[in-house]
């Protein structure tokens, strides 16, 4: 059975062809895990449910996804930001592990280990203005 790999993105990029560079630089990297990409209709559809009932999607992902998972990979915006999603879910692993260290993948598919408590993160409200524009 292969490991899993979580890869945390901004939803600007869902659906586009950055997104599959990353995902198939993402499987050459660390060809021993499966890659759970939360682009997807269940996890949608998980994150609508969670956020009817509790009022917070993102817990769906806390309570569901990401404990299935062993490490996480994430894509920061370009300028090096955070979003609030992304981060948090960064956040999830670094604090699961003790260690201050992430993978990131940026948009030019260059993967590496950063600092986590380094990372300049956005705030709730700065994120959803960002992931009006394209990525």
């Amino acid at each position: 059975m292969k490991r899993i790999i979580y890869f945390g993105h901004p939803i600007n990029t869902y659906h586009t062809e950055l997104e599959t560079k990353l995902i198939e630089k993402i499987a050459r990297v660390f060809p021993k895990y499966a890659i759970e990409n939360p682009n997807q209709p269940k996890h949608q559809a998980g994150y609508i449910h969670c956020k009817k009932e509790t009022g917070n999607g993102m817990q769906y992902y806390f309570e569901e996804v990401l404990p299935k998972c062993g490490i996480g990979i994430f894509l920061p915006f370009r300028d090096g930001a955070w979003g609030a999603g992304v981060f948090g879910e960064a956040k999830y692993f670094t604090q699961r592990d003790s260690s201050l260290w992430v993978w990131t993948i940026d948009a030019k598919a260059v993967v590496r280990l950063v600092r986590f408590g380094e990372v300049n993160h956005l705030s709730v409200q700065e994120t959803r203005e960002r992931i009006l524009l394209p990525y």
